[in-house]
């Protein structure tokens, strides 16, 4: 079984922690439809760098 040779030092400890922090996702705006998205995805309106690439299905109204 592992057993420390001396103790960490907060200092150390803290040092090796420095990287673990979340950073933020990287956002993107489309140049086309102004919508926020997370870079190299396609935004909700189906739009990746300014070209549609996915049809929005068409809402189907009944008129009766």
């Amino acid at each position: 079984m592992a057993v420390q040779k001396s103790r960490r030092t907060p200092a150390t400890r803290g040092a090796r922690r420095s990287h673990d922090k979340l950073k933020n996702p990287a956002l993107s705006v489309d140049p086309t439809s102004g919508e926020t998205h997370m870079r190299h995805r396609v935004t909700p309106d189906g739009f990746y760098r300014g070209v549609q690439v996915v049809a929005q299905p068409e809402s189907v109204e009944d008129d009766e």
